[in-house]
């Protein structure tokens, strides 16, 4: 009987060892007032796999919610995740006094960003709640002014929300600024029944936490993530103010993450956590920028990057895909044309288009439902290989469709949280393909090496030179 339990224990260690990797541990809606902190801490939110944003809010604080709204709508704009659903706080939009800096600091083109477009923070919360079933945290890097007022309007707010995670100077603390921008929801969340975490930022008048060191090592790492945070610290504006040098709410990231590398203390349903492992943090947060919080495989660590452990023909061209277009793309691609068991164009074309869907809504894989228009007749249905090894969205897990009923075509929609979009191949990259592949089995054939030869050629080329958010159409349906 002992050794019956041994096995199961062991068993139930292994499952939770080599479990599913795309399941997020952190189901997050996040509200910013839109602070030079707040930049840092949600592009590594963004970064982690280990993190599903599914909201931001903004409301009013160190910027006004419109330009908040703005600075957040741009920062997901740059990332290529236009998906993540960014509401606004219209009941009170304006700031006491904007912060200058705030406002001169660049997330992304504002220019693209459409206001009428934003919905309210209460009706996209309460949209997201009703679809997203996980319990989610939800996080403040500002005031308590929304979460607040979701706790009196929303019902399932009660219900859904397991913790209130709040970047703030500490329980006790009521001269901070977080605290009194909105003095009343701070002293009634801390008294509400759902848990509220406390995560102070790093304090030591010693230490300057961003220093050379630090911004050197996140320079180095090839993230878009990472690439922003390089440019923040690049920028005239954040050269000088020395407020940006300190690891302030992107504390909030590391401690979802981390907390063992906090002094962490309860009292009752308030908890407040203190950086406490200076090198253990830095560590931590080049992690994230990574994406490494999490396994992406299941049977394999990694694919390897040394060119020379592939063929003639691809090694060459291996780190500059990597450097183009991230090591998501080119593992996939890998995976999809080993399976498809030959080079194919429009294997390739699925990859990309899977990656711009996942990217589009900021997801891991098997997350979403497909519903692919390539049909079962190649090449057009060679697509489905790699949209599948690209999304996880497989016949196997019952969440990609392949439509045999409608005229077929290089598209697919994607339904996640209830938002339906369709991505086409453009008409011209259309032509291109299909003239190329007649031209090949018109000459030769099919029963041709040289076709195959020609198609594999083709396949390497465009896996190189096209771009995923240059070559679809995106429709939101």
């Amino acid at each position: 009987m002992k050794r019956l339990i041994f096995i199961a224990v062991s068993l139930f260690i292994t499952l939770t060892l080599y479990s599913h990797p795309w399941k997020p541990s952190h189901y997050v809606i996040v509200d910013t007032d839109g602070g030079v902190d707040d930049i840092k801490a949600i592009t590594m939110l963004l970064a982690s796999p280990d993190v599903r944003v599914l909201a931001i809010t903004v409301s009013p604080g160190v910027l006004s919610t419109e330009n908040a709204y703005k600075k957040v709508k741009s920062l997901l704009n740059s990332f290529y995740h236009e998906g993540i659903p960014v509401g606004i706080n219209k009941s009170n939009s304006k700031s006491k006094d904007e912060f200058p800096v705030a406002l001169q600091t660049i997330w992304g083109d504002e220019s693209r960003v459409n206001m009428e477009q934003a919905p309210g923070n209460m009706k996209l919360i309460s949209e997201i709640l009703a679809v997203e079933k996980t319990k989610i945290s939800f996080i403040s890097l500002g005031s308590m002014t929304t979460a607040y007022s979701a706790l009196k309007e929303i019902p399932s707010f009660r219900k859904q929300v397991k913790e209130i995670i709040w970047s703030v100077d500490g329980a006790v603390d009521t001269k901070g600024y977080n605290y009194n921008i909105d003095k009343k929801a701070s002293e009634k969340m801390l008294k509400q029944e759902i848990p509220v975490h406390i995560v102070r930022k790093y304090i030591d008048t010693d230490v300057v936490f961003y220093d050379d060191e630090l911004i050197g090592s996140i320079s180095t790492i090839n993230t878009v993530y990472a690439k922003k945070i390089t440019e923040f610290f690049n920028s005239v504006t954040t050269k000088n103010h020395g407020f940006s040098y300190e690891g302030t709410d992107e504390m909030v990231a590391v401690f979802i993450h981390y907390p063992d590398l906090f002094l962490n203390k309860v009292a009752g349903n308030i908890s407040e956590s203190i950086p406490s492992d200076l090198k253990g943090i830095k560590e931590s947060m080049l992690r994230i920028l990574k994406g490494e919080t999490v396994g992406r495989n299941q049977v394999i660590r990694q694919l390897p990057v040394d060119p020379s452990f592939y063929f003639e023909d691809v090694g060459p061209v291996v780190a500059e895909i990597i450097n183009r277009y991230g090591i998501d793309e080119w593992t996939s691609g890998v995976i999809a044309n080993e399976l498809h068991r030959h080079l194919g164009i429009y294997t390739i074309v699925g990859v990309k288009m899977g990656i711009r869907a996942r990217e589009y809504f900021n997801t891991g894989v098997d997350e979403f439902r497909a519903t692919s228009y390539a049909g079962s007749i190649s090449p057009l249905s060679c697509m489905n290989d790699g949209l599948q090894v690209s999304t996880g969205a497989t016949p196997g897990h019952g969440l990609l469709t392949v439509r045999n009923d409608t005229v077929t075509r290089p598209a697919v929609d994607i339904i996640y949280l209830n938002h339906k979009i369709r991505l086409t191949l453009k008409p011209e990259l259309i032509e291109k393909i299909s003239s190329a592949l007649k031209e090949y089995n018109f000459v030769y054939g099919l029963d041709s090496n040289i076709y195959w030869e020609l198609v594999r050629k083709d396949a390497i080329k465009y896996w190189l030179e096209l771009d995923r958010h240059e070559i679809f159409i995106i429709e939101e349906m």
